[in-house]
């Protein structure tokens, strides 16, 4: 059973941010999905088999649940359909940011130190504008990059401004899929945890849930024999 976002949590604000279309969706979309205890990732709007909006959200820890994609897609549906920011027919999509995610706040850039980036800037930086290597962390409101093809004479470890980034995304590697393995096993014994300590603390509950069951299996019974 999946728990109930954190309303009360703090909203990191983004430093990647969508342009034209998409930002207009953003204005409108982000608060309704805060105000839901979510987070906004991404907005991204393609023009593939009709128009497609595409809502990436998370908890703040980084998860997100088929359930939270639900409640987040019931709260946005209407305010979208309200305000109108497409102004022709879309499919609205909501989903978690996946594996090889965007990452587009401070704390992802130090939650995610240690693996693959792929970098593409707004602003050049030591002379050009994409860059792949591995992450080292944030520092101040920049990501420290240990690029994988420095010549002789560049910076191999160039200090990238987050907000003149125009996208970072993990890249998937054997390490990117182990961690989010051992992450989601851990979330899943979470979850078993607290629902065995739901159950001890509610016994009631659970022997009303079992004669239910019971009656329901005397009825078939019953209908059986009939």
């Amino acid at each position: 059973m999946t728990q109930a976002a954190d309303t009360g949590a703090t909203m990191e604000r983004r430093l990647i941010v969508e342009t034209g279309l998409a930002a207009r969706v953003a204005a409108v979309a982000e608060p309704v999905i805060e105000a839901c205890g979510y987070r906004l990732v991404r907005i991204r709007v393609s023009g593939e088999l009709g128009c497609t909006v595409q809502v990436m959200a998370e908890r703040s820890d980084g998860s997100m649940q088929i359930e939270d994609c639900e409640t987040v897609s019931r709260a946005l549906s209407p305010v979208l359909d309200e305000t109108d920011p497409i102004e022709r027919a879309y499919r609205l999509e909501v989903s978690s940011p996946g594996i090889d995610r965007p990452l587009v706040r401070l704390s992802d850039f130090d939650r995610h130190a240690g693996h693959v980036v792929k970098i593409e800037m707004n602003v050049p930086a030591e002379g050009r504008k994409r860059f792949r290597g591995t992450l080292l962390g944030a520092e101040g409101e920049a990501a420290r990059l240990r690029v994988d093809d420095a010549k002789p004479g560049q910076n191999a470890e160039p200090l990238l401004p987050i907000s003149d980034m125009a996208e970072a995304r993990l890249v998937l590697t054997d390490a990117l899929i182990a961690e989010s393995l051992r992450r989601s096993k851990t979330e899943e014994r979470e979850a078993r945890e607290a629902d065995a300590a739901g159950a001890e603390q509610n016994p009631s509950r659970n022997h009303r849930n079992t004669r239910r069951s019971g009656q329901t299996v005397r009825q078939a019974a019953q209908e059986e024999g009939e």
